[in-house]
C-alpha cells in the first residue's frame, strides 16, 4: 500500500502546473495549489469539537459507510496533500459509538488503469455471509468515469485495514453500445437484492439535462449488465450520490436495502449537481419491473423535498443492523473563501450522523442526530415558562456557547394575530432572506441567537415566524447567516423552509447544534434541518454568546428549555 501511494503522488505530481482546470461541475482543480502541503496554523477558532475532520487537508463525500462485526467504518473522500480538491483516495476511519473516530491508512487509492486518475465516491455492501464490498467509481486514462470492485484482504479483521481490488475492474463502463455519459455516469449505490435473486445498483448520470438513476444488475457481483430502462429519471440536471433504500411505514427502526413490500415506502435521494443540494422524493418500488415511482403529489428537484435546507450534500445512509436503524451521513463544505481554507490548513466537515424514519403522515422524512452524541453533554442548564415579550433577548450563561447543543420548545398562542401569508409566498429561502432576524414581526421572529458576540454586532440567528395561510396556519423556520461574521468574503445567505406542525395543538420545537464554525438546527422534531456555515471574527470560542430572542410585537413563551456545553473528541484542538 505504502508503495502505491508513493506511485500516486508522483502522478499527480506530474501534473502540478498552473491555473485552474474544470475536470467535472463538481470538481474544480487548483492545479497551482496541489503541490502546497497543508500545515494548519495553531489558532484555530472554527475547528469543530465533536463534528468529524482529519486534523487537516481537503475531505468532501462519505463514501461507503458500514457497520461491521459491531464496528463502524466510515469511508470519505480526502485529499492527503492539501486543503483544495485533488489527489483524491478512499480515506478511512472507525468507531464503536458514531462519535470517537480512529483514523487508518487509506483504502481505496489509485493503483489500476480502471482507477489512475481518480477514486471517487462509491458505496459498500454487505454479501450473504457478512462479506463486505465496495463498488466505486474510477477515472480511466482516457478519463471515463467507470465502476470498480474492491473487497477485504483480511475479513477476520474487524477493522478491514486492507483491501483488494477485482482483476476484473472496470465492471461497469460507458460503451457505444449503452450510449452512457462518459464524463457522467458516477456513485454507486448500496447494492440489494431483488426478487430473482440478483443484485441491483444504481448510477448516477444525465442526458442533457435529464437526471438519470441508471441501473445494473449481478448474479455474482463481479458481472454487470444494464437494464433496458433507469430505475427512475427527472429533468433536474445531473445526478450525484443517488440514494435508494426502503423505510418502514410504520415506527423509526430502519430495515435492510433488499426489503420490499406493503409495509415500507420507498425514498431516492439524488444530489444536485446543478444547484448542490440533496433532495429526495417518496414512493414505490415495482422490483419485478425495476420502477421507482413518486408518490402523487411529490415534487423533484429544489422545490420539493430535501434532507437539509442549508450546507448539506453528497449525503449516504446505510442500515445499522446493531442497532435496528437507518443512519444518514453528510458532507458540510465550508463558506470561505479558498484562500482561507488553505490558510488554515483544511476544508469540509461531515455533519452529526442522523437516524433517519418516514414521518407519521407518510410525506417526509424525519431525521434526529444519533443518540450516541449526548455522551459529549455537559454543565447542564434549564428554563421553564419563562415568558419573552415583543422585543426582548436573554442570554443563558453556564454552557460553553461556541460548543453546545440547545434544545427548546416554544409556545404561541394568540394566533389571530399572525401576520397574512401572501400567495406569491411560495419561496421559504427567499422569505428567509427578505424577512430576517432584524425584520420585526408579529408572531416572530422568535427563536435562538447563536454564536453570538456582546453587543450583538456577529450573531446567528435560527428563528421562526408564523403566518395565517390559506385555512391553516404557516411555519417558517430560517437561519440568518447575514449577521454571522464580520469579514465579508465569506458567504452569508440565509437559508429557511416551512415547517409542517400544527402548531395550534403541538408545541414549537428547536433544536441546534453549535460547534465553532457549524450550525446544525432541527424544527418540528426533526421535520425540518438547517446547517450552516459561520466564522465569526468576534464571537469566537470563549467569547461566544448564547441568547433566546423576540422580535415580534407578540410575547411568546418558552415552555422548556435545555442546553449543555459538548465535550470535545480526541482529533480537535483545545479551546484558546
Amino acid at each position: 500500500m505504502a508503495n502505491s501511494n508513493v506511485a500516486f503522488f508522483f502522478f499527480f505530481a506530474l501534473l502540478i502546473g498552473h491555473g485552474i482546470v474544470e475536470l467535472e461541475a463538481s470538481h474544480l482543480v487548483y492545479k497551482h495549489l496541489l503541490g502546497l502541503l497543508s500545515s494548519a496554523p495553531a489558532n484555530q477558532p472554527y475547528r469543530t469539537g465533536y463534528h468529524f475532520q482529519p486534523p487537516k487537508n481537503w475531505i468532501n463525500d462519505p463514501n461507503g459507510v458500514m457497520i461491521y462485526k459491531g464496528v463502524y467504518h466510515l469511508f470519505y473522500q480526502y485529499n492527503p496533500k492539501g486543503a483544495v480538491w485533488g489527489n483524491i483516495v478512499w480515506a478511512h476511519s472507525t468507531s464503536n459509538d458514531l462519535v470517537n473516530w480512529t483514523p487508518h491508512e487509506p483504502a481505496i487509492f489509485p493503483s489500476q488503469p480502471s482507477d489512475i486518475n481518480g477514486c471517487w465516491s462509491g458505496s459498500a455492501t454487505i454479501l450473504p455471509g457478512g462479506k463486505p464490498a465496495i463498488l466505486y467509481t474510477g477515472i480511466d486514462p482516457l478519463n471515463r468515469q467507470v465502476q470498480n470492485l474492491a473487497i477485504p484482504k483480511n475479513l477476520s479483521d474487524p477493522y478491514l485495514r486492507e483491501w483488494v481490488k477485482s482483476t476484473k475492474n472496470p465492471l461497469m463502463q460507458p460503451t457505444a453500445q449503452n450510449q452512457i455519459n462518459s464524463s457522467s455516469f458516477r456513485d454507486p449505490t448500496t447494492a440489494w437484492l431483488g426478487p430473482d435473486n440478483k443484485w441491483r445498483v444504481v448510477i448516477g448520470s444525465k442526458v442533457d439535462q435529464l437526471g438519470l438513476a441508471i441501473l445494473y444488475k449481478s448474479k455474482d457481483f463481479v458481472n454487470w449488465y444494464q437494464s433496458k430502462t433507469p430505475l427512475h429519471s427527472a429533468n433536474t440536471g445531473m445526478w450525484e450520490c443517488p440514494d435508494f433504500y426502503p423505510v418502514p411505514i410504520h415506527g423509526q427502526n430502519g430495515v435492510d436495502s433488499s426489503l420490499n413490500g406493503p409495509y415500507v415506502k420507498h425514498v431516492l435521494k439524488v444530489s444536485l449537481d446543478n444547484t448542490r443540494h440533496d433532495c429526495y422524493t417518496i414512493g414505490s418500488y415495482d422490483n419485478v419491473k425495476d420502477i421507482y415511482k413518486p408518490d402523487e403529489g411529490s415534487v423533484e428537484g429544489d422545490s420539493g423535498l430535501r434532507y437539509d435546507y442549508g450546507k448539506y450534500y453528497a449525503s449516504k445512509t446505510f442500515f445499522d443492523d446493531f442497532k435496528n436503524r437507518r443512519i444518514l451521513t453528510g458532507w458540510i463544505n465550508e463558506s470561505s473563501s479558498v484562500a482561507d481554507d488553505i490558510k488554515k490548513g483544511w476544508s469540509g466537515v461531515h455533519a452529526t450522523p442522523r437516524k433517519i424514519w418516514l414521518a407519521r403522515s407518510r410525506k417526509q422524512l424525519v431525521q434526529w442526530p444519533v443518540t450516541e452524541i449526548e455522551k459529549l453533554r455537559t454543565n447542564h442548564i434549564s428554563l421553564a415558562n419563562k415568558l419573552l415579550k415583543g422585543g426582548s433577548v436573554i442570554e443563558f450563561s453556564g454552557v460553553t456557547a461556541a460548543q453546545a447543543d440547545v434544545e427548546v420548545s416554544f409556545e404561541i398562542k394568540d394566533f389571530e394575530k399572525a401576520e397574512v401569508l401572501e400567495p406569491s409566498w411560495t419561496n421559504p429561502q427567499l422569505l428567509c432572506t427578505r424577512m430576517g432576524a432584524s425584520v420585526k414581526g408579529s408572531l416572530g421572529p422568535f427563536g435562538l441567537l447563536v454564536l453570538a458576540s456582546e453587543g450583538l454586532k456577529e450573531r446567528t440567528a435560527v428563528f421562526f415566524r408564523i403566518f395565517k395561510g390559506h385555512n391553516k396556519y404557516v411555519v417558517l423556520m430560517c437561519s440568518d447567516q447575514s449577521r454571522s461574521s464580520l469579514n465579508q468574503d465569506n458567504d452569508m445567505t440565509t437559508y429557511g423552509a416551512f415547517l409542517d406542525v400544527d402548531i395550534r395543538h403541538h408545541k414549537l420545537s428547536l433544536r441546534s447544534l453549535i460547534d465553532h464554525s457549524i450550525v446544525e438546527s432541527f424544527g418540528g422534531g426533526g421535520k425540518v434541518c438547517i446547517t450552516s456555515r459561520v466564522y465569526p471574527t468576534l464571537a469566537i470560542n470563549k467569547a461566544a454568546r448564547l441568547y433566546a430572542f423576540n422580535y415580534g410585537s407578540q410575547s411568546i413563551k418558552i415552555s422548556k428549555l435545555n442546553a449543555w456545553s459538548m465535550t470535545f473528541k480526541w482529533t480537535n484542538l483545545t479551546l484558546q
